[in-house]
């Protein structure tokens, strides 16, 4: 067993993943004829062009809200179809996350009606695929605090079993977390687990600092610049709080020379300060990654050993927003099938 067929098999969960950056290219194309939208194929090919640095991922997410998702149908195709790229990849849990301010401000399609799409799919796919999917509303941080307030007040009139929670992504720059308290405390009131973007664009470390102390939330999406402050970073660790990381963050390719991208990325220094990490592929078709992939990042260009990725796993089942006993029954089946696969890979490594 080679170690691309250990990473293939191994199961996994998924907990940070943008609903949106998971469109399929050619789903994407078709949606764009189908609306007559002002975006070429030209254009199309080159939001699916990823090369060294991603360029044009909001726009495609734009695009989607604006003038695209119409119906439940859509929302119904979306969804079965990342759950289903998700699972090929032995990908047995996840959570995604959908904005539906766009979609109901930009498209005129209310979060109830998208819903009910949602709802669909997720059942139809752990029919047909044996993939527990989940909803989390996100927080668009580009609108004002009062869309905020207004999209948890949705999600609280139309709870389920499939929407378990809020989070909050797009642009960090200037658009700090102390924004949205308000929309935090109603969803910690409402009895939602909460999750925050933060640290991911390069933000001052003290945005990870606001979602942890003031918004309060469960987990911690990105969370890079914690490394400098080293104090908190421990406090963090204390905590036990899991940071959803992504090996393909866009900013840090942007940023970093190609040469030191992989020594230099906070991903790889997080875990010498004691915070526990979990991979993730956040726009999978946008950023030319799958599950597979992302762990591999994390082997490939991290350094980090089997040993870590069986750390990485458990700390994916603790993160995810699921019961006790389901927690505990998956972490003695995710980690026992984990050890009987590194068995196998170790043993041929070593013929």
């Amino acid at each position: 067993m080679t170690l691309d067929e250990f990473l293939h098999q191994i199961p996994k969960v998924e907990l940070h993943a943008h609903l949106l950056g998971t469109v399929r290219q050619n789903t994407f194309t078709e949606l764009v004829h189908r609306a007559k939208a002002p975006i070429t194929d030209q254009e199309i090919t080159a939001f699916y062009t990823r090369g060294e640095k991603p360029v044009g991922v909001l726009r495609v997410l734009r695009a989607l809200d604006a003038w695209l998702l119409r119906t439940p149908d859509d929302f119904h195709r979306l969804v079965y179809e990342y759950l289903q790229d998700a699972a090929a990849h032995q990908v047995r849990y996840a959570e995604f996350f959908w904005n539906p301010t766009g979609t109901a401000r930009e498209g005129g399609l209310p979060y109830g009606r998208a819903l009910q799409g949602i709802r669909r799919a997720i059942a139809d796919a752990e029919r047909d695929l044996g993939i527990t999917g989940r909803l989390i509303a996100a927080i668009d941080r580009e609108a004002p605090p009062r869309d905020a307030l207004e999209m948890v007040e949705w999600v609280l009139a139309e709870r389920c079993d499939e929407a378990l929670g809020i989070g909050i992504d797009y642009r960090e720059n200037d658009f700090p977390p102390e924004l949205f308290v308000d929309a935090y405390a109603l969803a910690r009131r409402g009895g939602l687990k909460t999750t925050a973007h933060a640290g991911e664009f390069g933000m001052p470390w003290t945005n990870v600092q606001t979602a942890v102390d003031v918004l309060k939330v469960d987990r911690i999406d990105h969370g890079y610049t914690v490394i400098d402050a080293p104090d908190f970073a421990r406090r963090c660790a204390d905590l036990g709080l899991i940071f959803t990381v992504v090996p393909t963050n866009s900013y840090y390719l942007r940023t970093l020379a190609p040469e030191r991208w992989a020594l230099d990325h906070p991903i790889r220094q997080m875990p010498g300060l004691g915070l526990r990490l979990h991979p993730n592929t956040d726009d999978p078709t946008l950023h030319h990654v799958n599950p597979t992939g992302a762990w591999g990042m994390m082997v490939r260009d991290f350094g980090f050993t089997l040993d870590d990725l069986r750390g990485f796993t458990e700390n994916g089942l603790d993160a995810a927003w699921i019961d006790d006993s389901t927690r505990r029954t998956w972490r003695a089946e995710h980690l026992a099938a984990f050890d009987a696969l590194r068995a196998r890979h170790e043993a041929a490594a070593a013929t």
